[in-house]
């Protein structure tokens, strides 16, 4: 019966059918009008009253289908929210936005399934993952800002929307992750600079907010180097995130990105981006080459090795390759990746999505160290307005007994991605539609026990998500 369902909303969804997942280079966009620019006003009064107010109502439904008995889920979620930004006066504006969340009919997602022991995943992240009991009313204060702009430079401070390789949107569930903090941007020619101190976090599933240590550990743990579960949650200590970026663009065909992450006391993160791209005909070849390397900082959270965060002392490092054509209409690439085997790869997923070129929604590759990734997407534009991309990947992951590399207990899989996505238009102009199915496969030894299995792999998970935006 449970196939039957799943097999009628796609059928459904794909009749009556943005995107969730931005590119990182990408402004947040959210919202529809944090790109209009207001002329400048001559009042408070006056910028107040030429501000914009703008809408946005998701409803979103989760399916996860696990092998044979282990416990299936669905959920459905509605919400809508509203945003509020000034004229400017002077150069300044100030902006906020909130957000409220309703259960339109779930499985209980507080129960854990009775085979593993383990609790769900996916559908609990449409509602508050700090508390699965509660699913109805759920309300964030989502931005609060106030932003200078002139020229080339713009500074925002307050809590704002960012969308940078280690702090960024991860908007895959009813709302996206938000910083608070102090965001500086500049560009003088072919130079762009960015530099910000965050020291709050309102992570995507939850309700509130939190400092920068208080956040890491909201979301599963994982499991320490010795095999037992982690301990670093409530127990690490930071003052927060300082990140940096320089990018250099002399022309549209060439861009060098250089960004670091430092979060105080714990780690430090260095990524360097290539990219460039040839025009061959009617057609665009493109590159990327990505190089990170990652080092411990003060005690990586605590002295004491049990309830610290960051524990390796060698330093981690990944590389990636992308290759990919693609002309009007076909968009294909073929990606690649690394983590070196010196230690995990870590970044609280709080934060954020992974940046590599091989990232697949509803899957990452953080907290494990001996990593290759291998994955091919093609994207087919059957419309302006109406795309489709396939995404295949295969994923080799330390042994998942391989405590000191493997966080998770994520054995080696493939993974498909079917993504559809249309903007309508006409009486309709407003809504976008996604749906994407996702089944993931193991290819690699989970040595019997199901608690490496659900929610990890053998198992698929269908997203309906509607927008609507005003």
């Amino acid at each position: 019966m449970r196939y039957v369902i799943l097999l009628g909303l796609v059928t459904l969804c794909t009749i009556i059918s943005t995107a969730q997942h931005q590119e990182l280079q990408e402004k947040p966009k959210i919202w529809q009008s944090e790109s209009k620019n207001l002329k400048d006003t001559l009042s408070i009064l006056a910028a107040f009253k030429s501000g914009t107010i703008n809408g946005h109502f998701r409803y979103f439904l989760s399916s996860t289908i696990n092998k044979g008995e282990l416990t299936d889920y669905i959920a459905n979620a509605v919400g809508g929210g509203l945003r509020y930004e000034t004229g400017s006066y002077h150069g300044f504006k100030v902006g906020v936005s909130g957000f409220y969340i309703f259960n339109a009919g779930s499985s209980d997602l507080s129960v854990k399934d009775p085979i593993s022991g383990q609790s769900n995943r996916y559908e609990v992240g449409l509602f508050d993952i700090t508390d699965p009991n509660v699913t109805t009313e759920i309300n964030r204060l989502e931005e609060f800002f106030i932003k200078y702009e002139q020229s080339n430079l713009k500074i925002t401070f307050g809590r704002q929307l960012l969308n940078t390789p280690f702090v960024n949107l991860q908007d895959g569930r009813m709302r996206p992750t938000a910083a608070e903090g102090l965001w500086i941007e500049s560009k003088l020619n072919k130079h762009q600079f960015q530099l910000g101190y965050i020291y709050g976090i309102a992570p995507r599933s939850t309700s509130k907010w939190y400092s920068v240590q208080d956040a890491i550990g909201l979301y599963p743990v994982g499991i320490a180097q010795d095999g037992t579960k982690s301990q670093y949650y409530g127990n690490i200590k930071t003052k927060g995130i300082i990140l940096a970026n320089y990018q250099y663009k002399p022309s549209q065909k060439y861009s060098f990105n250089i960004w670091n992450f430092c979060l105080e006391n714990i780690l430090n993160t260095t990524l360097l981006q290539l990219d460039q791209n040839f025009t061959i005909e009617n057609r665009k070849l493109y590159t990327g080459f990505q190089l990170a390397a990652q080092t411990k900082a003060g005690n990586g959270g605590n002295s004491d090795p049990v309830k610290t965060y960051k524990s390796d002392a060698k330093a981690v490092y990944t590389i990636g390759f992308r290759v990919g054509i693609k002309n009007e209409k076909w968009d294909h690439s073929l990606n690649f990746n690394y983590i070196t085997s010196g230690g995990r790869y870590l970044m609280p997923r709080e934060f954020g999505r992974d940046y590599f070129f091989t990232f697949m929604p509803r899957e990452r590759n953080e907290g494990f160290g001996n990593v290759t990734a291998v994955v091919l997407k093609s994207n087919y534009q059957m419309a302006k307005e109406t795309g489709i991309l396939l995404s295949g990947g295969i994923f080799l992951m330390p042994d998942v007994k391989n405590y000191k590399l493997n966080k998770y207990s994520m054995p080696s899989y493939t993974q498909v991605n079917l993504d559809f996505r249309h903007r309508f238009s006409g009486h309709f102009n407003g809504f976008e539609g996604q749906i994407l199915w996702v089944s993931k496969f193991s290819i690699g030894d989970t040595y019997g026990f199901s608690k490496n299995i659900i929610n990890k792999v053998d198992m698929h998970l269908l997203n309906f998500v509607l927008n609507f935006r005003f």
